[in-house]
C-alpha cells in the first residue's frame, strides 16, 4: 500500500501518459500478431502461402487489419518514450507477448502450456513492480538540452563503444559467423536498438514540445536525431530480418528481448542519468522486477509450442523423432532448417 501511495503521489502526469501509450503499444501490437497469422491462414487458402514465397497475403484485408494495427503500436510505444523514462517504457513490451499469447489461445485455439501461463504472471508481476518504482520522467524544456545529455563524456563513451562493437561485429564476425552463431546478429540489432532508443526519445520530446507551442523543428540538433533514428532503425532492422531468417524464431524473439531490453535501460541510465533521482531500494526493486519479466519471457517462449498436460519426457521424444525424419543437424541446434527459412 505504502508503494502505491507513492506511486499516486509522486508519479507525474507525463509517465502517467507515457504508461497509458506504452500499455496502449502491448495491447495493439500483441492483438495485430493474431490478426495478421489468420489473415496469413485465409489467403494461403486460397493461394500460396507467405511461407512458400507466395504474396496473395497482400490482397487479404484482414492482414491490412493486422498490419494497421501494428502501425497504431508501434506509433503508440514511439509516443510514450516522450513522455516516459526509457526503464518505465522498454520492459512494457514483454506484455505484448503476453496479449499475443492469450489471443492465441483464445482465438486460434493454440494450447497455452501451464508453465506458459506461469510465464505471463511472472511478466505482469514485473511490469507491475516496475511501473511502481519507475523514476519521474526528467523535465526537459528544448532539444538541446536532450543534445547536451547526448554529448556528455559518460555517454558518448558509450556510443563510442557501442559504434566500435558494431563495426567489429558487421565487418569481422558476421561474414565468418552471421550463419552459425545466433549473437553475431542479435548483438548488432541489440546494440544498434540502445541508441534508436535514446534518439528516438529525443525526436519525440521535440514532437511534444512542438505540438504545445515551442517549434523544436528550427534545431539543428533535431533533425540531427531524426537522422539517427532512421539509420539505427534501418541498420536494426536489416539484421533483425537475417536473424529471423536463419534462426529459429522461438530462441531469437527472447534473447533479442533480452539483450535490447538490458542495453536500452543501460543507455537510458547513462544519457538521462534515470537512476540519479532514484534511492538504493527503488534500483534494486527495479532489478530484480526487470529479472522477473524476463524469467517470464523465456518461460512463456519455452513452453509456448507444448500443449498443456504434455510431459517434457514425451515432448523430447517427439522432437526427436521429427529431427530423424527430417534430417535435422544437431551441429547447429538453433539453426532454422532450410525447408522453414523465408525465400
Amino acid at each position: 500500500m505504502a508503494a502505491v501511495r507513492r506511486w499516486s503521489e509522486g508519479m507525474a502526469s507525463d509517465n502517467v501518459k507515457g504508461l497509458v501509450l506504452a500499455l496502449s503499444s502491448s495491447l495493439f501490437v500483441g492483438a495485430s500478431f493474431i490478426v495478421k497469422k489468420k489473415g496469413l491462414k485465409k489467403a494461403g487458402a486460397s493461394g500460396i502461402r507467405a511461407g512458400s514465397g507466395g504474396y496473395s497475403y497482400l490482397l487479404e484485408p484482414l492482414w491490412w487489419v493486422g498490419m494497421i494495427t501494428m502501425v497504431v503500436g508501434e506509433i503508440a510505444n514511439f509516443a510514450a518514450y516522450a513522455f516516459a523514462p526509457a526503464i518505465l517504457v522498454t520492459p512494457l513490451g514483454a506484455l505484448s507477448i503476453i496479449i499475443s499469447a492469450a489471443l492465441a489461445h483464445i482465438i486460434l485455439r493454440e494450447k497455452l502450456h501451464t508453465f506458459g501461463i506461469l510465464g505471463c504472471v511472472l511478466c505482469v508481476v514485473g511490469s507491475t513492480a516496475i511501473v511502481l518504482h519507475a523514476p519521474p520522467e526528467r523535465q526537459i524544456e528544448s532539444v538541446t538540452e536532450v543534445w547536451d545529455l547526448a554529448t556528455e563524456p559518460g555517454f558518448l563513451f558509450y556510443a563510442l563503444l557501442v559504434l566500435t562493437a558494431v563495426f567489429i561485429l558487421i565487418f569481422h564476425f558476421v561474414p565468418q559467423y552471421g550463419q552459425s552463431h545466433i549473437m553475431v546478429y542479435i548483438g548488432v540489432c541489440s546494440l544498434v536498438g540502445s541508441i534508436s532508443v535514446m534518439s528516438v526519445k529525443a525526436v519525440g520530446i521535440a514532437l511534444k514540445l512542438t505540438f504545445s507551442g515551442m517549434n523544436q523543428l528550427v534545431y539543428p540538433q533535431t533533425w540531427a536525431f531524426t537522422l539517427v533514428v532512421v539509420t539505427c532503425v534501418v541498420t536494426q532492422m536489416n539484421y533483425l530480418n537475417k536473424a529471423l531468417d536463419t534462426f529459429n524464431t522461438a530462441v531469437v524473439s527472447p534473447i533479442y528481448y533480452v539483450m535490447f531490453t538490458t542495453l536500452t535501460i543501460l543507455a537510458s541510465v547513462i544519457m538521462f542519468k534515470d537512476w540519479d533521482r532514484q534511492n538504493p531500494t527503488q534500483i534494486i526493486t527495479e532489478m530484480c522486477a526487470f529479472v522477473t519479466i524476463l524469467s517470464g519471457t523465456f518461460l512463456l517462449h519455452k513452453t509456448k509450442d507444448m500443449a498443456d498436460g504434455t510431459s517434457l519426457t514425451s515432448m523430447s521424444m517427439r522432437q526427436l523423432k521429427h529431427e530423424e525424419e527430417d534430417g535435422f543437424d544437431e551441429s547447429i541446434p538453433l539453426k532454422r532448417q532450410d525447408s522453414l527459412r523465408i525465400p
